[in-house]
Parts: C-alpha cells; sequence; structure tokens
C-alpha cells in the first residue's frame, strides 16, 4: 500500500507542517528499520552474537532526526510531481539510514566520542576500552552489508545505478573524515578556512544532503535539470547544517545537542568557527589559540573550554560562521524556488531549510 507524505495530519496536532511530516517519515522508517533488523538466518549463530544485535538494534531504533529518509522522499515527490510514496522505498530509505548508522559508529571510534543521540555511543555499550571499539566496528561493517541488502532488495527501477551513485559518494565520505582526523594534528596556522569547507562538503554536505535528495530524484526517474537542482540545494543545505554543527560541537549544550558539548575541542577539530577566529586573532590571541587546542586531552578541562570560547567569540569566530550558516541556508532557499513544487513539496523543503538552520547551539 502506497502512503503519501500529505498524510501528515494525524500526527501533526498543532505542529508546524515540515514538522509533522518529519514525524511521518520517522514513524515508517523505524517501522521499515525494525523489519530489517529481522534476520532469521542468525538468530541460531551464537548467543553473544544475538545479545550484540539487540543492543544494535536498540541503538539504531533510537528517537532521531532521520533526515536522509525524508530528502529521499522530498527527491522522489519533486521528480514524480506526486506525494505518494510506494512502501519499497521506505525499504530503500532504511537501507541508507542503516548505512549512515553504520558511519556514525565508526566515526564515534575514531573521535573517541561518549555520546551519541542522547545515550552512549555503541563502543561503551558493547564491551569497555579497545575491546568495545573492536566489536564495534566489526558490527558497523555487518550493518553496511545490511544497508546494500535492503537497498538493493527494495526492487525500484534503477536502484543498482543508485546505489552504485550513493556508494561513490561514500567514497568521498571516507576522504573527508580522513582529512577531518588528520587536520587535528596540524597547527592551526597550517590549516585554511577553504580545507574546513572541503571537509564540510565532502563529510556533510554531499553525503547527507546532496546524495539523499538526488537517490530520491533518480529513484522517481528525475531529468538531469532537476538532479543539477537538487545537488545545488544539497550543497548549500549541507554546508549550513555542518557549519551550525561546528558551532554546537564548540559552543552547545550537550542536553539539547544529544551529544558531547565540548567535543571538537576535546578532539582539537580544525573547524570553521576556529579557523575563522584564528584568521581574525592578533599575534597574542593566535599564540593562545595554538596553545589550546595543542594541549592533551587531559588538559582540556573546563577552564580551558571556557577559554577556548571566550577567544574564539572576542576574535569573531563565532560571528562569521553564524553570517555563513545564514548565507548558505539562503543560498539553499533560493535554488530551491527553481524547482518543481507538487503538493507543496517544495514549500515542506523550504521550512526544513529553515529549521535547521536554526538549530539550537
Amino acid at each position: 500500500m502506497a502512503l503519501s507524505l500529505r498524510n501528515a495530519g494525524p500526527l501533526s496536532g498543532a505542529l508546524p507542517l515540515e514538522q509533522a511530516w518529519l514525524q511521518l517519515v520517522q514513524t515508517e522508517v523505524q517501522a521499515a528499520l525494525t523489519e530489517l533488523f529481522e534476520l532469521p538466518d542468525e538468530t541460531s549463530l551464537d548467543a553473544r552474537w544475538t545479545q550484540a544485535m539487540e543492543q544494535v538494534r536498540a541503538y539504531t531504533l533510537r528517537p532521531a532526526k532521520r533526515l536522509r529518509p525524508a530528502l529521499v522522499m522530498a527527491g522522489h515527490a519533486l521528480a514524480r510531481g506526486t506525494t505518494t510514496v510506494p512502501d519499497t522505498l521506505w525499504r530503500f530509505a532504511a537501507g541508507l539510514e542503516l548505512l549512515h548508522t553504520f558511519l556514525l559508529i565508526h566515526d564515534d571510534v575514531a573521535d573517541q566520542a561518549e555520546l551519541r543521540r542522547g545515550g552512549p555511543v555503541l563502543h561503551r555499550m558493547l564491551a569497555p576500552g579497545r575491546a568495545g571499539e573492536d566489536l564495534a566496528v566489526v558490527v558497523g561493517d555487518h550493518l553496511f552489508a545490511r544497508s546494500l541488502e535492503a537497498m538493493l532488495a527494495s526492487g525500484l527501477p534503477g536502484v543498482s545505478k543508485v546505489v552504485g551513485y550513493y556508494l561513490g559518494v561514500c567514497r568521498h565520505t571516507a576522504a573527508g573524515q580522513y582529512l577531518d582526523l588528520d587536520l587535528g594534528r596540524a597547527p592551526l596556522s597550517e590549516v585554511t578556512l577553504f580545507q574546513t569547507l572541503r571537509v564540510a562538503y565532502l563529510k556533510t554536505a554531499r553525503y547527507g544532503f546532496c546524495a539523499p535528495l538526488v537517490c530520491g530524484a533518480m529513484l522517481g526517474g528525475a531529468r538531469p535539470e532537476l538532479v543539477e537542482g537538487l545537488e545545488r540545494v544539497g550543497r548549500h543545505v549541507g554546508l549550513a547544517y555542518q557549519l551550525r554543527d561546528d558551532l554546537i560541537g564548540l559552543f552547545g549544550d550537550s542536553s539539547v545537542a544529544g551529544k558531547a558539548a565540548d567535543g571538537d575541542f576535546t578532539q582539537g577539530k580544525r573547524t570553521f568557527p576556529v579557523l575563522a577566529a584564528f584568521a581574525r586573532a592578533d599575534a597574542a590571541a593566535r599564540e593562545e589559540l595554538e596553545a589550546l587546542w595543542a594541549l592533551p586531552v587531559e588538559k582540556k578541562d573546563d577552564a580551558a573550554l571556557a577559554r577556548a570560547r571566550a577567544l574564539v567569540e572576542q576574535c569573531g569566530g563565532r560571528a562569521a560562521c553564524e553570517r555563513m550558516v545564514d548565507r548558505a541556508s539562503r543560498a539553499a532557499r533560493r535554488s530551491l524556488q527553481s524547482l518543481p513544487n507538487p503538493n507543496g513539496v517544495r514549500d515542506l523543503l523550504d521550512a526544513l531549510i529553515a529549521r535547521l538552520a536554526r538549530r539550537a547551539a
């Protein structure tokens, strides 16, 4: 049975329409994700594996925005000119979300993170120390394979070509993650603002926003001009999203963000607000910023974090990043206006872009 994205009424109450739409997507994708963990061929492998999969299932099904599935649905609706969604598209979207979960698990190991979506990261759930990290990497590999199975099994027209496209994007995502980690070892003076923007594009914008919109459109039989338009929208909104995330990663509230608010500082991330502050700072402030970001993890305490935040703000890094978020979100909304608007789907995307740009930091 096909479902229409406009059937958000019963879920919405007094919610804005784009939030009701997201709730609808979350509900449908949650159900599809649950089904993806029903693996009869694994039930008798070993009791330890069964227990691990229960933990992975609980981790995967934590409340989340499910932005990527929502963008898949929007791209498909724009291509087809209708908001009616075939059931098999939900399965594809759930597979794509499972692939995202795999990347989060590996990212959290690489970043030595502690929190994800308001709870402990998976490697802390599975076992303490290095053992948990090793187990989480292996579980991530399992989810990667399962995600491909799910997307290909959807049987949608042209799905193999779409999956091939998405895997190519994932290769670039790995390059972005590599650069993000590798630049963390370089002095601030050797990292450029352009490099931080390239990481944002590779790691977030192309993978998290361009690709889901394009995948949905391709599955809907989109013409090349629509695909190009959606890539432009995704590039701008993805940049706005990542730069907002950079602000949350330094100035955020962990109870709102669902992850550590000091994570970027602790991990020594070379993010846009930090490099923008460094570019604007005088010699003394630059020297202090270098020293703060070079501190070993055990010395990055509350006092160091407070001073880092104060310096980035005083040197104009926070304000510069806020301006870039605003500029990128406005560019996304301008690009969106050239696209079709079947049953108000473009308007939903426009409202969603505005909501993402305003996320609390």
